[in-house]
């Protein structure tokens, strides 16, 4: 059997192998490995405890994972130090996904902070706690898209310990006009931003929707 041609790169290229990353400093190589995958949108979780008392962070680790039943997951670290989001959705069984936006930025941003469990991000940042007749937990009254969802599964996986949580969606609130006829929605009216890596954020624009791919 013939092998394929080796293509040759056309651009100059950096290559970094294993022991090129493993000698990086850590949090270089964070901020790398974070950013390799490129954009990502960034949401705040709206959790609270079994006493009511409220939590709100920011989380990029967010994936679709399938539309029946409507499924989204999202990774956490290892639960090795407190997590309050974590907690708080293993108590209630449920928590928020809300879009983040230009108009709140900075507040989003600062949700990543490390604040004591009985302070609340909602009152630090000045962002609005609502809520619907769903779900216990918290939504942010200032974002354009909503997700509520109700805890599914939790699987922790072997090969670092970080934690799949998988939640069903049992609502979804977002702004009148973002929904197209044939359920696409507008990012553009929604604000939608993307961030990439850990702290670098940029506004998205539509370029143009395709047909349908076919052979």
């Amino acid at each position: 059997m013939m092998r394929a041609a080796r293509m040759h790169w056309r651009h100059k290229v950096l290559q970094l192998k294993k022991d090129d990353l493993d000698a990086m400093a850590q949090r270089d190589r964070a901020r790398l490995v974070n950013g390799l995958t490129g954009y990502k949108s960034p949401f705040l979780l709206g959790s609270a405890d079994a006493d009511g008392l409220t939590n709100l962070a920011l989380f990029s680790s967010v994936f679709h994972l399938g539309a029946d039943p409507a499924l989204i997951g999202l990774i956490f670290r290892p639960h090795s130090v407190p997590r309050h989001s974590l907690e708080n959705i293993l108590q209630t069984h449920c928590f928020t996904l809300n879009l983040a936006h230009a108009d709140i930025l900075e507040q989003t941003h600062q949700t990543s902070a490390r604040y004591p469990r009985e302070q609340s991000e909602f009152a630090t940042t000045g962002l609005t706690e609502a809520y619907s007749e769903e779900l216990a937990a918290p939504y942010v009254a200032e974002s354009r898209l909503g997700i509520g969802l109700k805890l599914r599964q939790q699987i922790e996986l072997d090969i670092n310990q970080t934690c799949l949580i998988i939640g069903e969606i049992c609502e979804v609130r977002m702004s009148e006009g973002a929904l197209g006829d044939d359920g696409t929605l507008d990012m553009d009216l929604l604000g939608g931003l993307a961030v990439c890596g850990l702290d670098s954020y940029y506004q998205v624009r539509s370029l143009r929707r395709l047909a349908y791919a076919k052979p």
